[in-house]
């Protein structure tokens, strides 16, 4: 009757009925319905929403090593913990586990969802059960919960992850200079520069250095919380590691201060290029000069416009 119901086009419309037939079997002797009998109906209901590499699989009729189930379980999961319901999440994986292991993607979804109801234990928890099951945690799941436990304030939280990382995880995956950035900028957010100088400090000497993107988060993240003399220290500490700032660097930092309309402190930046012998280019003065405009000062727009036809 199962497989009947949920088998043909119309299962959407006999959901209802499905579930009479399960409520049928638990009031007439069985105390649960069967771990099997569950699967089969999760399989058949989530099938339309399976990856397009499933659906690829199943056309040209290609074994994958992952079951169908898995992925059926994993969408359960994860619209579980988007509505905040993880412990139902996390007991419907206990479950199911002895006759479906779940895969990555499984513990990625318990993590997330962990992460996002702010309970880091919960979440490292689940991430050292994944390490203990061999499955690898990537890049983006660490980025993402550090991301999320700074985003929540739980700073301290984020630096027990982030040490986790650098020491027990690193031999899975280190922190790259997006990592590091997040957490640079919340130390400095939170008025925590000397762990924020001595992650930078480390950062160099692990030999991973911001690019563009990253660097533009960090001197973003000092700007806004007015630190402009901690992202002037990140130009110099980065000098002093042998990466002095180039056209580049300084047109990100320029670019922050402009949108944020510090016209004076970014004056000053095009002085400092200059002085450190780094010619401001054409983005550089257009960058000034619509900052300007947004002011409604046409006078000082015009005065970089001669400047820059002077240079």
């Amino acid at each position: 009757m199962i497989d009947i119901l949920s088998g043909t086009r119309y299962k959407s419309r006999q959901f209802g009925v499905l579930s009479d037939v399960l409520d049928h079997m638990k009031r007439h002797g069985t105390r649960s319905v069967p771990v099997e009998d569950l699967l089969g109906i999760l399989r058949a209901y989530t099938e339309k929403h399976l990856a397009n590499l499933r659906k690829l699989a199943k056309k040209r009729r290609v074994r994958m090593r992952t079951p169908p189930e898995t992925d059926a379980l994993n969408i359960l999961l994860d619209a579980f913990c988007k509505c905040g319901m993880v412990r139902e999440a996390e007991t419907v994986f206990g479950r199911v586990r002895k006759k479906l292991q779940g895969n990555a993607e499984t513990y990625n979804i318990l993590f997330f969802g962990w992460c996002r109801a702010r309970d880091p234990k919960k979440a490292m928890k689940v991430l050292e059960e994944m390490i203990q099951m061999k499955h690898t945690p990537e890049n983006f799941t660490y980025i993402a919960a550090i991301d999320s436990f700074c985003s929540a304030g739980l700073i301290s939280e984020a630096r027990e992850l982030f040490e986790f990382m650098r020491t027990e995880g690193s031999k899975i995956s280190s922190p790259t200079a997006k990592v590091y950035a997040i957490m640079i900028v919340a130390l400095g957010k939170a008025d925590r520069m000397d762990e924020c100088f001595e992650l930078i400090a480390d950062m160099i000497k692990r030999g991973c250095m911001p690019d563009v993107s990253t660097f533009k988060d960090l001197i973003e993240g000092m700007c806004l919380v007015d630190k402009l003399d901690s992202a002037y220290c990140i130009l110099e500490e980065m000098g002093k590691a042998g990466f002095p700032p180039d056209i580049v660097t300084y047109n990100c930092f320029l670019e922050v201060l402009c949108s944020l309309q510090k016209a004076d402190d970014a004056l000053k930046l095009c002085e400092r290029m200059i002085e450190a012998h780094c010619e401001p280019s054409v983005h550089t003065y257009n960058m000034l000069m619509v900052m300007f405009f947004a002011m409604r000062e046409p006078h000082r727009a015009l005065d970089i416009w001669i400047e820059m036809d002077k240079r």
